[in-house]
């Protein structure tokens, strides 16, 4: 047993943490549920969002490192909706291999009905919380997100 002891930011950040986590759990299950009737889960649905808002078109790779998790997974969700004429690849200039991921029409047609659900969700979510705590959380999460990098 080691005898390091936790700052008191260390212990904070530490219980931030473990928050973030939980929500990151209940925020799954809620997406999954809001758009399971347009044949979504979670985390394909946070992959088109990945794709809509990007600024250009990106490969696999490059949304993965975005998004934060393994490029396999994203690979092996981005093929599925590939299949499902959701997403499309497109040569990549810069690359032979590393394709470019693009939204279908029915993809886009897609991803902005999971908006449609989400927008009155996320308002009823957000009762009651002002615009300048939900900055400082981003804040919070951007620099610690920025120092994990």
């Amino acid at each position: 047993m080691t005898n390091e002891k936790w700052t008191e930011a260390g212990e904070a950040v530490t219980a931030l943490i473990l928050d973030v986590f939980r929500l990151n759990g209940r925020l799954q299950l809620a997406g999954d549920r809001l758009v399971s009737e347009l044949g979504l889960t979670s985390a394909r649905w946070q992959i088109l969002g990945a794709i809509a808002y990007a600024e250009r078109p990106e490969s696999v790779a490059w949304h993965a490192r975005t998004m934060g998790v393994h490029r396999q997974g994203v690979q092996r969700i981005v093929n599925e909706l590939e299949k499902e004429g959701i997403v499309e690849f497109q040569p990549n200039p810069h690359h032979k291999r590393a394709h470019l991921v693009v939204l279908t029409p029915k993809g886009q047609d897609l991803f902005e009905a999971a908006i449609s659900l989400q927008a009155p969700w996320v308002n009823e979510l957000s009762k009651g919380l002002s615009t300048d705590d939900i900055a400082t959380a981003q804040q919070v999460i951007g620099l610690l997100k920025k120092r994990l990098q």
